[in-house]
């Protein structure tokens, strides 16, 4: 939620501390610590915890593109998950945990991608779809068991539903016929949408995690100029110790 200098991370083997937040790993769930401000329109403290209890972890890194530039890593697709974020925000319920990492920016590689996480019967199934700035496209679908096992599946139709409220395209995977719908929105952008999901899937009706990523309107030197003013910015903050 705000963007720091290098004076505010510290690292260990099971821990990452950002500022007055933090991630601590202990070898059977993930922490997180939380003490933020939230942007504007409505500037509020944001201090809690979430805790993220794994079913088992993967061993699986996926490329999403053939030099290795830029690679998924899904650490824990199935999770049981506690949020305590202060008053109105305390729930349990059904996660995971993944990242991202790369060696160049999204947009110089990417046009445009969605994802989606979709919890089912024996696990989660995962889309993985990108339009490359080469004219090719990354489709990927695979299925997480609890126990961390992973499997390559073969892919329902990609699939438009309705866009967002900054009308950002959208798409996922859907069986032949049925038309995904959003459920709840998270968060709208002019580039970007994550919102919970319903889609078809092998028969089985679901709903999921949603995000679809405009990277033609990400690199607009314009947004990125409106993206600085709202993130809020504190490059030399320091640890009291």
């Amino acid at each position: 939620m705000t963007d720091r200098g290098t004076s505010a991370l510290r690292t260990t083997p099971s821990s990452l501390t950002v500022g007055p937040s933090s991630l601590h790993w202990d070898g059977r769930q993930l922490r997180i610590d939380v003490d933020e401000m939230s942007s504007l329109p409505l500037v509020s403290r944001v201090r809690g915890r979430i805790t993220v209890k794994p079913s088992a972890i993967t061993d699986r890194e996926l490329l999403l593109d053939p030099k290795g530039t830029h690679v998924w890593r899904p650490f824990a697709p199935t999770s049981d998950i506690s949020v305590d974020l202060g008053p109105g925000w305390q729930f349990a319920g059904h996660g995971y945990f993944d990242a991202n990492f790369g060696t160049r920016a999204l947009e110089q590689d990417f046009s445009y991608w969605t994802w989606g996480r979709f919890p089912m019967r024996d696990g989660a199934a995962c889309f993985y779809d990108a339009t490359r700035r080469d004219g090719t496209d990354l489709g990927i679908g695979v299925k997480f068991g609890a126990d961390g096992s992973v499997q390559d599946i073969p892919v329902p139709p990609r699939t438009p539903f309705k866009r967002s409220l900054w009308q950002v395209r959208r798409e996922t995977r859907a069986d032949i016929g049925h038309t995904p719908r959003q459920v709840k929105a998270m968060l709208d952008a002019p580039f970007y949408s994550r919102s919970l999901v319903e889609t078809r899937i092998n028969g089985e009706l679901t709903t999921g995690v949603h995000e679809a990523l405009d990277l033609n309107r990400f690199a607009n030197p314009l947004l990125k100029l409106m993206l600085a003013v709202r993130v809020p910015r504190r490059p030399h903050w320091q640890f009291a110790d």
